[in-house]
């Protein structure tokens, strides 16, 4: 969607609050909301509307970036942040990062509220539109649904703009219920939205973008057999296809590409991602919002030899003093190794002993780790480090057909066409790793679809809502965080985050707490057990 649409939705809002100033102060409306007497008359109401909702409800980068430093393949770099509490499980419901989490991701389902509260009082002359921006109203809510719930279980069910009376009684609404809810409206979502758009609304929720939602919804409510015709929908709906680069899906050349079905876009100059800034390596910037969070080992290893075989395997080729040489080609395009070549031209060299930038202890806002993430740091972006214009994805194609084959695995429904599915991302273009194969066990693919999802969708906000689903937190949010191995005296050494231990409580910290502040607000909100 232009963003140019987006401002002018939030400036007509503006306008429009504005304009109720009166000379006689008796006479003034309220100037905290929009008076229905000037608002909500034709369809393009109805579009700025919906388009200041989009800002509100996909996320930027630092907030995918972020989920997954709360998960086990990232690290939150600066570790006297707040959110470093969260990623060691070592705080509260007062936890401020908690607490903004909670805010936003309600303030986005109020945005929501609003247009479809209001949409059906305007006086109709063209259908198709009105009926469009109810569809991305209510795939947005429910997008928005699907994050609250993964992160806070049960939560309020809220289909309207409410009074703050009303907030003050709020209750929590059975999970079961959410997903239903979500379920639902999706399901309406899609049959109103169309399969595409042209000219300026390129970026709007489309059918496709509803049903991939859908899928992911009902993956994390196990609702399997749905998820996996929820993703079989979209696989058969013609539109997506896996673009044959990974290495520049997350750059300019691939934004638009027929793998992306939903991204917040942003242009340069305009309304601007500092994206770069904030994920760049240190030494890209002197700006010190860089490296903001981190690969970790954890991450690495998960990566298989470019042959296919896992670095633990004897017969792989694996070879510990070199050890990001020869791997899967996601790797590369997903971290910065020792080695690489930086956007400014010199080469990224983190270890310790290096005297770089980048080096290891050299200060608190280089690596902790020793690697930095690579997706969306493209060298475009390098002279101007908080102007980048890069579409930050929400949801793409890739994601759909490791969802569909991870709900075929676990009905063990396993035929081809769960293997092709893995397969499909797994031959990218510049990926190219061999093809799965039958006879597999219903665990072994369990295992290797686990892996797929994990490395496949790195840094795009989605590991800490698996692991949760999975139950496998005491297994891998746990310990301290490893990072590069490097060899010094012809020895292999591994770093090590100093100082930061990470626990696992499995009775509590498979759900955040609701926040101490809104429970003061609203009694009625009982908290999650053991916080």
């Amino acid at each position: 969607m232009n963003t140019n649409y987006i401002k002018a939705g939030l400036l007509a809002l503006s306008i429009l609050v504005l304009s109720g100033c009166q000379t006689d102060l008796l006479l003034q409306p309220p100037n905290d909301r929009l008076s229905t007497d000037l608002f909500w008359k034709t369809e393009n109401d109805a579009v700025l509307a919906v388009n200041a909702a989009y800002p509100a409800v996909l996320d930027d980068g630092a907030a995918l970036f972020q989920r997954d430093a709360f998960s086990d393949i990232a690290h939150v770099n600066l570790f006297f942040n707040a959110d470093a509490l969260v990623e060691k499980n070592s705080y509260d419901a007062s936890n401020s990062v908690i607490a903004t989490q909670w805010s936003t991701l309600w303030a986005g389902v109020t945005k929501t509220n609003f247009v479809l509260d209001n949409v059906d009082a305007i006086p109709v002359t063209n259908k198709t539109v009105v009926n469009r921006v109810k569809g991305e109203a209510k795939a947005l809510r429910a997008y928005q649904y699907i994050k609250l719930t993964a992160l806070f279980g049960d939560v309020p069910l809220i289909t309207k703009v409410i009074s703050i009376e009303d907030g003050k009684g709020l209750s929590r609404t059975p999970i079961s219920q959410i997903w239903d809810f979500i379920d639902k409206e999706l399901t309406e979502a899609a049959s109103l939205l169309p399969v595409s758009y042209t000219g300026t609304d390129i970026g709007r929720v489309t059918k496709g973008a509803a049903l991939a939602m859908k899928a992911r919804a009902n993956l994390y409510a196990g609702r399997y057999q749905q998820a996996a015709a929820d993703a079989k929908a979209v696989m058969e709906s013609g539109i997506y296809s896996i673009y044959p680069k990974f290495a520049d899906l997350f750059g300019y050349a691939g934004e638009r590409s027929p793998e992306v079905i939903l991204d917040r876009e942003y242009v340069k100059d305009v309304l601007p991602s500092p994206v770069f800034n904030q994920m760049a390596p240190y030494g890209q910037t002197s700006a010190l919002a860089s490296n903001s969070y981190v690969p970790t080992k954890a991450l690495a290893i998960m990566y298989s030899m470019a042959n296919g075989k896992l670095i633990n395997d004897p017969t792989s080729g694996f070879d510990p003093k070199n050890p990001y040489q020869n791997r899967d080609p996601r790797l590369g395009f997903t971290v910065y190794v020792p080695g690489d070549l930086l956007p400014n031209g010199k080469v990224f060299n983190s270890l310790p002993s290096s005297n770089t930038p980048d080096a290891v202890g050299g200060t608190f806002y280089a690596t902790a780790t020793g690697f930095t993430s690579r997706k969306y740091v493209n060298n475009a972006d390098a002279a101007t480090p908080t102007n980048s214009g890069i579409n930050i994805i929400q949801v793409r194609y890739a994601e759909v057909l490791l969802t569909y084959a991870e709900a075929k695995i676990e009905q063990n429904q396993i035929d081809q066409s769960v293997l092709d599915a893995i397969n499909a991302v797994r031959a990218r273009g510049d990926v190219k790793l061999p093809a799965i194969t039958l006879p597999q066990s219903q665990a072994d693919l369990r295992e290797l679809v686990r892996r797929e999802r994990t490395i496949e969708l790195a840094f795009e906000g989605l590991r800490l809502y698996d692991l949760r689903r999975w139950k496998i937190g005491d297994k891998v949010l746990v310990g301290s965080i490893g990072g590069i191995d490097y060899v010094d005296n012809n020895a292999v050494k591994t770093i090590e985050v100093p100082s930061f231990i990470k626990s696992f409580n499995t009775t509590r910290d498979y759900l955040w707490p609701i926040p101490t502040n809104e429970r003061i607000l609203s009694p009625n909100l009982t908290q999650n057990t053991g916080w």
